[in-house]
Parts: C-alpha cells; sequence; structure tokens
C-alpha cells in the first residue's frame, strides 16, 4: 500500500471509516517458521461509498484464505495486522474459521479497538479463548508494517514516520484490551 494510505488508516490517533488488513503466512516446522511471500499481501473492506454491498475486511481475508487450499497436514501460523479489531460479527467468523481449520494458528494486531457495536468486548474474548493472540499494535509492529507492507519506491530505507503520541496511545489501548480479554461480564 501506498504511505500516506498506511498512515491514515493505521495511526491509532485517528477514525478513519476504512479497515485495511495486512497479513502473512508462515509454514510451521517444528521450531521453525518459513515465511510463505505468495500468501502475503494486504485488502480493505468494501464499503458502500464504493457502490458496493458492504463487506468487512475479515470476510474477505476468509474468503481468500480459502482459495489458498492450505495442506490440513501442514500447520500454519498467519499473522494479521489490522486498523480495527473485528466486531462481533465478524470475530464470531474466524472462530469458527480456526475451529473447522486446526491446523491453522492466528495472531491479530489491531491499531485500535472496535467498540462501536455491543458485543464487541464478548467477541474479543471469544477470539481469545478459540487460541488466538490478540494484542494492540505497538511501535514494534507499526514498524514491521512500514517496513514490510508499505510501498517505497525509491526508498526502500525510509524510516517509519513516529507519530505522537504512539507510545501513549498503544498503551492506554492495550490496558484496555487486557481488561477486555480478562474480563468476562458484558
Amino acid at each position: 500500500m501506498d504511505k500516506q494510505t498506511f498512515l491514515d488508516n493505521f495511526s491509532n490517533l485517528d477514525y478513519p471509516r476504512k479497515t485495511y488488513l495486512c497479513y502473512e503466512v508462515e509454514l510451521l516446522v517444528g521450531e521453525n517458521s518459513i515465511p510463505l511471500d505468495e500468501y502475503k499481501g494486504f485488502l480493505h473492506n468494501k464499503g458502500a461509498d464504493m457502490g458496493l454491498e458492504r463487506c468487512h475486511a475479515e470476510p474477505i481475508f476468509l474468503e481468500r484464505m480459502a482459495s489458498w487450499n492450505l495442506d490440513t497436514e501442514l500447520h500454519y501460523r498467519i499473522t494479521v495486522f489490522i486498523s480495527w479489531s473485528p466486531c462481533p460479527d465478524c470475530a464470531d467468523e474466524l472462530v469458527k474459521f480456526l475451529r473447522e481449520n486446526r491446523h491453522v494458528n492466528l495472531r491479530i494486531f489491531a491499531a485500535r479497538i472496535y467498540d462501536y457495536l455491543q458485543g464487541y468486548e464478548a467477541g474479543l474474548r471469544a477470539l481469545k479463548a478459540a487460541g488466538t493472540d490478540v494484542a494492540m499494535m505497538t511501535f514494534q509492529e507499526f514498524e514491521y508494517c512500514w517496513k514490510n507492507f508499505v510501498d517505497h519506491q525509491q526508498d526502500e530505507d525510509e524510516s517509519f514516520p513516529l507519530w505522537d503520541n504512539l507510545d501513549v496511545e498503544s498503551e492506554e489501548l492495550t490496558k484496555n484490551l487486557e481488561g477486555i480479554l480478562q474480563n468476562q461480564e458484558d
């Protein structure tokens, strides 16, 4: 993706209407992991603003994953960096996918918590209960995405443009997420 799209959608200080999802897949072999670069990329949700039926990023990603036909005899780790955490319905879809695909481990790093729909807390807890590592993006994940998913055109060594209060906001979101994942009440 281009630099401005990344900054506009992943900055945890803003509240964009789109959801971007960056993903990468690794084959797990014993204690080692082998990156599968053919299964690396990004996508975004489809919205009414584009004249299309609305569809969140997660179902689009699940559809893309289904087309890969990952070998059920092998084990994979899928890491997702997403600009908004999954809504309750998308969390349910991800949990269903994980139950049907025990050969896949999922890690989700979110830039911000999607707290607009009732039940979002239960959805995040269901993901954790299904074995998903759910965490907020910190400087380390933002920088990783900058280096691995952003098109730098001529300047491959361009450093990640740290925005004001990134660390403070990430810490606050991490505490909020930890509270959600530990709390059993909605």
